[in-house]
């Protein structure tokens, strides 16, 4: 893999490793620290996860190109998958551990050179998948977090943006997702009052004379697992990290989850499953599209490693 390399000078002896790659590669320093929380920096031979390790004259530093290797096209697992494209709105099959969008703060705060050390979000990847050139322009009326794997649309117009981020927000959209979480679930309607920071620095329920939002989620027992539940999520509001606060609140937490998973200032609970990551599928996926007012809507399977997942967990232990 091609890569630079640098000798640390005297001058910037006992500068941490984040500022000096900064500094010789010319990029913002959350770049920096990226590029060494993705081993992809070396102090004398060895990769180095330390942003903040502080460095000495004489030492060699090498730093891996930051273009991503392409993922191969028979890697189904780690592929987007448009499942419908028309002038107006492409809705878009997700897989876990690619971003949406880059929100615009952070695209600002990298700048364009800085973002070319960042991995590809799924705004990125589209473009070519829909046969037009890295600068189409596509608009994000929804995300769903990184982790989370499932439908999502998006605009292709400025009017197809505004008629369905206005449906986003009178919330007629149909978003149900499927998840696997540790307990017995119960089946209900959960509304709270969504705060920035519960009490112990994570997002959660707290008084409504605190801002937040109202968020109302309805839970459904899919299958009983033994220690573990298949719900279907039904969201009647759309709020950051809604369906795993909900979730964890009840006591149920994600399998995989590891924010929203202990009360406020509490353990997390036990989690037996070994799931990777947080499992979450945006399954189902329905609106009015945004030029002829039909009603359309689709459904999207289990990726592979909830698939297995669920399969694990059925059978006896």
């Amino acid at each position: 893999m091609p890569h630079r390399t640098f000798v640390v000078s005297r001058a910037e002896a006992g500068r941490s490793l984040a500022d000096a790659v900064a500094n010789r590669l010319g990029l913002p320093r959350p770049a920096a620290r990226t590029l060494v929380g993705e081993r992809r920096v070396r102090v004398a031979g060895s990769p180095c996860l330390d942003p903040a390790r502080r460095l000495h004259a004489g030492q060699r530093v090498e730093v891996d190109d930051p273009a991503p290797p392409p993922r191969p096209k028979s890697d189904a697992a780690f592929a987007p998958v448009v499942r419908h494209a028309d002038a107006h709105v492409v809705v878009v099959d997700k897989p876990p551990g690619l971003t949406t969008m880059r929100h615009p703060e952070e695209a600002a705060e990298f700048g364009a050179r800085g973002r070319r050390f960042l991995p590809p979000t799924l705004a990125d990847l589209l473009p070519p998948l829909l046969g037009r050139g890295k600068g189409a322009r596509l608009f994000a009326v929804h995300r769903i977090d990184k982790d989370t794997s499932g439908l999502v649309v998006f605009a292709r117009t400025p009017e197809a943006e505004g008629r369905l981020g206005r449906q986003f927000r009178e919330h007629t959209v149909e978003r149900r997702y499927l998840a696997l979480v540790r307990g017995r679930a119960v089946a209900g309607r959960i509304e709270s009052w969504l705060v920035r920071d519960r009490g112990d620095g994570r997002r959660g329920s707290g008084q409504e004379s605190a801002p937040g939002q109202r968020a109302v989620t309805h839970v459904r027992v899919v299958e009983a697992l033994g220690d573990f539940t298949l719900v279907e999520c039904r969201l009647e509001t759309g709020r950051t990290h809604q369906v795993r606060i909900h979730l964890g609140e009840a006591g149920t937490p994600l399998c995989g989850e590891r924010v929203y998973d202990r009360p406020p200032h509490g353990r997390p609970f036990a989690d037996g499953s070994g799931a990777r990551r947080a499992m979450l599928h945006a399954a189902r996926l329905g609106f009015d599209h945004p030029a002829t007012g039909k009603r359309v809507t689709w459904d999207a399977a289990l990726p592979k490693d909830m698939g297995d997942l669920l399969e694990r967990l059925r059978r006896p232990s």
